[in-house]
């Protein structure tokens, strides 16, 4: 198997196991903490999958490695505030504050 092919796998076992914890509190509380829909899982599947495959590019890719550190920096950064967008609005919420 390539190995491009081995690193989408390791990224698709990465996302599985990281949204096993959103699952299993969702079933856990009911409803009460944690109330994840389906398309919410989708949704969230598909950032950590595209924020693995850009860092598995980045890694294979930029050979400095300062700059390998920034690059992964800012795609975990543009990944939490996508995150943060998603859940709270919270970049929005910001924006209103300063503008």
């Amino acid at each position: 198997m390539p190995l491009r092919h081995q690193n989408i796998i390791r990224i698709i076992i990465v996302v599985a196991v990281i949204l096993l914890v959103p699952l299993v509190l969702t079933i856990r509380d009911h409803g009460v903490g944690w109330n994840w829909s389906p398309g919410d899982f989708v949704v969230m599947g598909a950032l950590l999958f595209i924020t693995g495959l850009a860092i598995d590019s980045a890694w294979r890719k930029i050979t400095a490695p300062a700059h390998r550190a920034v690059a992964i920096a800012l795609i975990v950064f543009a990944f939490l505030l996508i995150w943060m967008e998603l859940a709270v609005d919270a970049v929005g919420q910001l924006l209103d504050f300063l503008f």
